[in-house]
């Protein structure tokens, strides 16, 4: 495989956390969308805390009733997350990640309405080492991938797909022309809008704190049979090449990400999305796309 042809945002940390537990090493890249300027993905790394957060794309003419657009979301929740976190440790991620929600509501000021089902919104994606374990949260479709000595687990949260499913079925049944492109991208975004943060719709980081605690949450041993090997977080534009492409299962992504870097498994997404761009399923040709792998144990 050539070298990818974009200039990708990558970095690679060590922390060693507390006590004798395993080293931890992170390496991560986000690119944006090709011929889009502004990444509305966020990798962000804050002491044994890792987190992606993928902000909802707004199309043209939606109406969000903010000042505010989702880059400006992700980076406002990533710094008030890693506050969070630092100011009490011991808090479990949910009441870390509602903490932070609240907090970027009094960021916006006074000028929003956050009450709007067009707010600005994301997905979160969270590892944290905490000693002897790892603990993880999952909202929306940002995916997390573990390898541990019990297998391969992928945790996920499907509400946002089971949500959309009618809205596929609703738009393959419009009569041709009714709609060009843009306008059914508009119209899909505003009813799926309506299903945000719904006990029978989907969750995602938004306005309201208590979407934090309808998150996917779990933690994993780092010591014994069943120990944290490696890890990696995903926005929906990089889990895209197992879950749309289907270039590999979810194993050889892992060993994709860790053989090739984060980078090599965006680069692989973006040849996809160019190879397949006639016969693509999902609303935006291309998308934003961020990797994070983190590796536990002494360096082999």
């Amino acid at each position: 495989m050539g070298a990818p042809d974009r200039r990708y945002a990558t970095g690679s940390a060590t922390t060693r956390p507390v006590g004798a537990a395993p080293m931890m090493r992170v390496r991560t890249a986000s690119d944006p969308a090709p011929g889009r300027p502004e990444n509305e993905d966020l990798v962000f790394r804050f002491g044994p805390l890792v987190g992606i957060l993928d902000g909802a794309t707004v199309p043209a003419g939606f109406d969000t009733g903010c000042v505010h657009g989702p880059a400006w979301y992700v980076r406002h929740l990533a710094a008030r997350i890693a506050l969070a976190v630092a100011a009490r440790p011991a808090a479990t991620l949910m009441s870390s990640l509602a903490a932070a929600i609240l907090a970027v509501r009094a960021d916006h000021g006074g000028a929003c309405d956050l009450d709007h089902p067009g707010t600005p919104s994301s997905t979160v994606c969270l590892l944290r080492e905490g000693g002897d374990r790892v603990d993880h949260l999952v909202l929306c479709d940002s995916p997390l991938v573990l390898d541990t000595g019990d297998g391969i687990e992928v945790v996920s949260d499907d509400r946002l797909e089971t949500a959309l499913a009618d809205l596929r079925r609703t738009a393959a049944a419009l009569p041709d022309g009714e709609a060009d492109p843009s306008t059914r991208f508009r119209r899909a975004v505003t009813v799926q809008r309506t299903r945000m943060n719904r006990t029978h719709g989907y969750w995602a980081a938004a306005a309201d704190p208590d979407a934090a605690y309808h998150a996917v949450t779990g933690s994993v041993p780092l010591r014994g049979p069943g120990a944290l090997r490696r890890a990696v977080l995903l926005s929906d534009g990089a889990s895209c090449a197992v879950e749309q492409f289907g270039l590999f299962d979810w194993a050889g992504l892992l060993e994709v990400v860790a053989v090739e870097g984060p980078e090599g498994l965006i680069h692989r997404v973006r040849v996809a999305e160019r190879d397949h761009s006639d016969r693509l399923r999902r609303r935006k040709r291309t998308d934003d796309a961020s990797v994070a792998l983190c590796e536990f144990g002494p360096p082999a």
